[in-house]
């Protein structure tokens, strides 16, 4: 099943998208949808009368996040080289434990969203398309055979960073968590829809130009490891999303690098759940 939040006649609501109508289900928002716990077949049999895609207006899927979103630092193998690369750093090739940073986001950005003009501050601006995995229940102390039942479904984050604000501040909270920074949707895909684990190819274009390629299946760290490590420490939220990390083919990744620019386009594609376009103001 494919969710997402929409406004209609003025009014935001939650529900079941098709290739030509919404389903509207009765929550207020995503998160309270998430948290009902209802399964696929309540959701269904609590399916409104259709609406015309057209008539209503399309938000990210979960438009204000319960809490930061969790992100995965350099969690693709070629990433991490040119990170390193652009670092000016040396890159040994090992990775043994994941690197995790949190996201602030005031609002998510939606499909077809314009990112805010930052021109004072940030002279790099930089995209990165991931899967990001959104918890169904509460998880504490999770095993890695359990985790899949935790997951609630998949949606498309866009990643953006300031990169000259990393670099200056070395760390990447700030450079990360900009107005606007957090591109979601076009929807979520519900956990059933998928096989476990998901593999999935991921791309993005800027202006129609492939960027990024690659797959979920060379995740350094997967869907299980992560919920398991962090769900020994720390209580994963029902609504809480995770960003699972982006492959190689960002802007810093060029030589010279191919930062965005006033005008562009960025599509970040993930099979079996769509595309999420950004424009860039």
């Amino acid at each position: 099943m494919k969710l997402i939040t929409f406004v209609h006649l003025g009014k935001t609501m939650v529900g079941a998208i098709t290739d030509r109508y919404i389903y509207p289900l009765p929550y207020s928002s995503m998160n309270e949808l998430i948290l009902s716990g209802s399964n696929i077949e309540k959701l269904v049999a609590m399916a409104g009368n259709p609406i015309a895609i057209q008539e209503s207006k399309i938000l990210a899927p979960i438009p204000h996040p319960r809490q930061d979103i969790i992100c995965l630092g350099i969690n693709f193998l070629e990433h991490a080289v040119e990170s390193a690369r652009y670092k000016k750093e040396a890159f040994g090739g090992d990775r043994p434990y994941a690197v995790y940073f949190s996201k602030r986001v005031n609002e998510c950005l939606p499909d077809k969203g314009v990112l805010p003009d930052y021109k004072d501050i940030v002279d790099s601006l930089d995209y990165e398309c991931e899967l990001a995995v959104v918890i169904g229940k509460d998880a504490k102390n999770v095993t890695k055979e359990k985790a899949f039942d935790y997951v609630f479904g998949y949606t498309i984050m866009n990643d953006i960073s300031a990169r000259n604000l990393q670099t200056i501040h070395k760390q990447w909270y700030f450079g990360k968590s900009l107005d606007g920074f957090a591109p979601m949707g076009p929807c979520i895909v519900t956990e059933d829809e998928f096989s476990r684990p998901p593999i999935l190819t991921v791309k993005s274009f800027v202006n129609g130009e492939l960027r990024q390629n690659s797959t979920t299946d060379l995740l350094i760290f997967d869907i299980p490891h992560v919920i398991a490590e962090l769900s020994q420490g720390m209580t994963l939220k029902a609504g809480t999303i995770i960003a699972m990390g982006t492959p190689a083919g960002v802007g810093m990744g060029f030589r010279p690098p191919k930062f965005l620019k006033k005008g562009d386009v960025v599509e970040c594609v993930i099979e079996n759940i769509g595309t999420l376009t950004t424009y860039i103001n």
